[in-house]
């Protein structure tokens, strides 16, 4: 029986139990740390044959340790902490989950939306207080939202914005100008977007500062900023400043810089409170979207191993 090692703590969490698909195929699904560390991975890693990769890192020592290992399936999109040169070099495919959880993160993004231009959290935490007292919201479908990256996710958002009535208008490079109206959004470059619209949302690659001040300083008054995406898509001190001096309306986020340990960031100050929400990374926590990641990553796991192209390759299949 082969040995398929499962980093992430969501695997086979949801409806689905692909711990027994995986017993029926012929192999044993052994759990190991989400964190990745190496000292207590090591023994686990030398007798893998498949990998299902949380978020931690997944490096050159890590695939040395692992002599036996056919393939690397990363839980999820990202494959930012997989080195994949080495992975390539050894001649193992990395494969991931594209669209698992697109949809979720998609009703998440839309949930923030809400909760910022209707005061939802505050009120709840007012209401907790003893005050009553009514902070007037807006509608979204009478807002001009701004997608910024329009893959699987910014486009999900579109299509659900669409039952609101809102006005929708996107920008993404990698996809024409022909595509993004046909999908449900009015084309429009960066720097315009930041000028137009009445709420924005991120849904762009990490590794880059998308709203820093310069951008803000050009904002509607009033612009509510939403991110689900990447937490170093914002200057987090630049927002808390636009968010004091009434530039910015309120920011509503899945992610800060630090995440657990961001205690520290500028935006969980008490005096924005009213202002900004943040909830720990849960856009993609639904039972749908755990049992869509495991069983495209699982699937591809046992393709490899049973010497079949996986569905889903990041790397080449060598």
């Amino acid at each position: 029986m082969g040995v398929i090692l499962a980093t992430s703590r969501s695997f086979s969490d949801g409806d689905l139990d692909l711990v027994g698909r995986a017993r029926a195929a012929g192999h044993e699904v052994v759990r190991g740390p989400a964190h990745h560390g190496l000292a207590e991975l090591a023994p686990l890693l030398a007798a893998a044959e498949g990998w299902i990769a949380g978020t931690g890192p997944v490096t050159d020592e890590h695939l040395a340790a692992a002599p036996n290992l056919r393939v690397v399936a990363r839980y999820g999109v990202g494959t930012e902490a997989v080195d994949l040169d080495a992975a390539l070099r050894r001649g193992i495919p990395v494969t991931n989950t594209p669209g698992a959880n697109a949809d979720a993160v998609a009703d998440h993004a839309v949930g923030l939306m809400l909760a910022a231009l209707r005061f939802i959290p505050d009120g709840d935490r007012r209401v907790r207080a003893g005050d009553w007292s009514v902070r007037r919201g807006r509608e979204l479908g009478a807002a001009t939202v701004g997608i910024v990256g329009f893959g699987r996710i910014g486009q999900g958002v579109a299509r659900r914005l669409g039952g609101f009535g809102s006005r929708v208008l996107a920008t993404d490079p990698f996809l024409p100008a022909d595509v993004l109206v046909e999908r449900g959004a009015e084309p429009i470059d960066l720097d315009e977007l930041f000028r137009s619209a009445d709420l924005i949302t991120l849904h762009a690659p990490g590794g880059q500062t998308l709203v820093d001040a310069a951008r803000l300083d050009s904002i509607r008054p009033g612009l509510i900023l939403v991110n689900t995406a990447r937490p170093d898509l914002v200057d987090e001190a630049a927002i808390a400043d636009a968010l004091r001096d009434g530039r910015l309306g309120a920011y509503a986020a899945d992610t800060l810089n630090g995440d657990t340990a961001a205690s520290a960031s500028p935006l969980l100050a008490d005096d924005l409170a009213d202002r900004v929400t943040v909830t720990p990374h849960l856009g993609a926590q639904t039972t749908q979207a755990v049992d869509n990641m495991g069983s495209m990553s699982l699937d591809d796991v046992l393709a490899v191993l049973a010497g079949r192209s996986p569905a889903h390759p990041v790397s080449p299949r060598l």
